[in-house]
């Protein structure tokens, strides 16, 4: 059973834009549709060329919106801004971002655990919303299904989470100096505070994966990129590094020392590699929204591309993160990890 929105403060929704003219009338469509109303909307533009600005003036008619534009800012500076317009016109922050679907009953459902004045910030999730094979594959190799979340260590995404603008002041905002992985910042500053977010589940948005190899490899490559600035996730990338400077090699040396038989180790690590991937695509596969029906072609595409994808996400990474630590030991940015009795200075 949903909570009444009379149960829940005041509610402003905020997201970043820059050259969203294609998305952009998509999302504001499903914001207007949305079974509880934002009292306030707050969306920075990033300096667009293309028309997001014209659209986003003509459904300020229809909506509780207004337009920051802030040329060249980045998304952290972007939502830090927009939260910072809304000032006390609303207690709790949604945040989402152009791009996505949002279901009518989204905010209503990321905004209902608030009715508990404990609850300082609120997990959403996201699932896949593929146009194309080749964009099945991509939400399969990489994007999660909700059994496979434990709330307690979830750190959501920006696309879908919601908190309480006393949070966002304690944690010291987002990391204006980080232009990806930001969220996941600011997500450890809010648990490091508050302990892990509520769960909602249901407040889930539709977000397509990208589509193409090329767009792939830049996403990731900057998410590396990111973790080395922000000197993350040292270990995953260890082992990533151990497995294909010293694993893989070391297989193929063995092989060719003491027979093929010992290349079988490559199926073996590639079928647990790859596992979680294949049983996602039947799932994925549910949310598919192309011009026409599957065919079985476009099928055998799809699982013959999830290995692709998985190696060349690995290989971006492989490349950003030296890249991130070359910046961060560069420019030594400020410690990220919040201190409760001094981070809300920081705003």
């Amino acid at each position: 059973m949903s909570v009444p929105p009379s149960n829940i403060p005041a509610v402003a929704l905020i997201m970043t834009v820059v050259n969203e003219g294609a998305s952009m009338r998509s999302v504001l469509e499903s914001i207007a549709a949305q079974t509880r109303q934002p009292d306030v909307i707050v969306i920075v533009d990033g300096g667009s060329t293309d028309d997001t600005l014209a659209i986003l003036r003509e459904y300020s008619a229809r909506l509780p919106l207004t337009v920051i534009e802030r040329p060249g800012c980045n998304i952290s500076a972007g939502r830090n801004a927009a939260i910072a317009a809304v000032g006390d016109a609303a207690a709790i922050i949604a945040v989402t971002d152009a791009g996505t679907r949002l279901p009518p009953d989204w905010l209503e459902r990321i905004t209902a655990p608030f009715a508990d004045p404990a609850v300082q910030a609120v997990a959403g999730f996201f699932h896949a919303d593929p146009h194309t094979p080749f964009e099945v594959a991509m939400g399969a190799a990489v994007l999660p299904l909700v059994d496979e979340i434990d709330p307690a260590r979830f750190l959501p995404s920006s696309r879908s989470v919601a908190f309480r603008r006393e949070a966002w002041v304690a944690a010291g905002g987002y990391p204006e100096w980080l232009d990806y992985c930001e969220d996941l910042i600011f997500d450890l500053n809010l648990t490091a505070l508050y302990g892990p977010f509520a769960w909602a589940p249901q407040a889930c948005v539709a977000f397509r994966p990208r589509s193409s190899l090329q767009a792939f490899w830049r996403q990731y490559y900057r998410y590396a990129r990111g973790d080395g600035k922000a000197d993350l996730w040292r270990k995953r990338h260890a082992i990533r590094y151990a497995t294909y400077l010293v694993g893989v090699p070391l297989i193929l040396a063995l092989g060719l020392a003491w027979g093929p038989l010992w290349w079988g180790a490559y199926l073996l690590g590639g079928a647990v590699y790859l596992r979680g991937a294949y049983r996602r695509l039947p799932a994925v596969w549910g949310y598919y929204r192309g011009a026409r029906p599957p065919s079985r072609r476009d099928r055998l595409a799809a699982w013959l591309l999830i290995p692709i994808i998985r190696v060349v996400g690995d290989l971006a990474k492989m490349v950003g993160y030296p890249a991130g630590w070359r910046w961060r030991l560069a420019h030594r940015p400020p410690d990220w990890r919040v201190q409760p009795e001094s981070a809300a200075g920081r705003l």
